[in-house]
C-alpha cells in the first residue's frame, strides 16, 4: 500500500522519465537537423530507455495498489549550440533525475515501505549507469574540440549503439 505522499512522489518521477524521454527525442531532433544521424539514434535510443523507465513507475504504482496519474509535460529545450552543449545538458539532467530517485528512497525509507524500496533500488544503480554513459561522451566530446573529423568517426560509434528493454518489462500490463 502507498501514502498518498509517496504515490504523490512516485507519479512525479513518473512524469520526470516521460519528460527525460520527450527530452531526448527533441535532441535526437536537432542532431538529425545537423546531419547527425549517429547521434539521432543513440538519443532515440535512449528515448526508448527513458520511455521503459516510466512504464516501470506506472507498473509500480498500480501493483501496489496506487493510482498512476499521468501529470502534463512542459516542453523541452530543442535548440543547441553543438553537440557538446546536448551533452552537457544531458548530464545536468540525469544528475537532477538521480537526486529525484534518491529523494523518492529517502521517503520509501522514512514510510518504512520495503516494497517501493526494493523497486527504486533498480533506479539507484541505473542513474549509476546513465550519469557514467552521458559522462563518457561528453569526455569524449571534449577530446575532440572542434575537430570534424572526429565528430564524424563519434558519430559513427554513436550509430552502433543497441537497446535491450529492462527484464521482465511488460508494457502491456496484461
Amino acid at each position: 500500500m502507498l501514502s498518498q505522499k509517496l504515490q504523490d512522489a512516485l507519479n512525479e518521477q513518473m512524469k520526470n522519465e516521460f519528460f527525460s524521454a520527450y527530452l531526448y527525442k527533441a535532441m535526437a531532433a536537432w542532431f538529425e537537423s545537423e546531419d547527425l544521424p549517429g547521434f539521432a539514434h543513440w538519443m532515440r535510443l535512449q528515448t526508448l530507455e527513458e520511455l521503459c523507465h516510466g512504464e516501470k513507475f506506472f507498473n509500480f504504482i498500480c501493483e501496489a495498489g496506487g493510482r498512476a496519474i499521468l501529470l502534463p509535460i512542459d516542453g523541452p529545450q530543442t535548440d543547441y549550440e553543438s553537440p557538446l552543449a546536448v551533452f552537457e545538458y544531458s548530464l545536468k539532467h540525469e544528475q537532477f533525475v538521480t537526486d529525484r530517485i534518491n529523494q523518492l528512497m529517502t521517503l520509501a525509507k522514512q514510510e518504512n515501505n520495503h516494497a517501493a524500496e526494493i523497486f527504486l533500488q533498480w533506479f539507484v544503480t541505473e542513474q549509476v549507469e546513465e550519469e557514467a554513459s552521458f559522462g563518457l561522451e561528453l569526455k569524449k566530446l571534449k577530446r575532440l574540440g572542434s575537430d570534424g573529423r572526429g565528430l564524424l568517426m563519434l558519430d559513427r560509434e554513436l550509430s552502433q549503439r543497441t537497446f535491450m528493454p529492462p527484464t521482465g518489462m511488460n508494457i502491456t500490463g496484461a
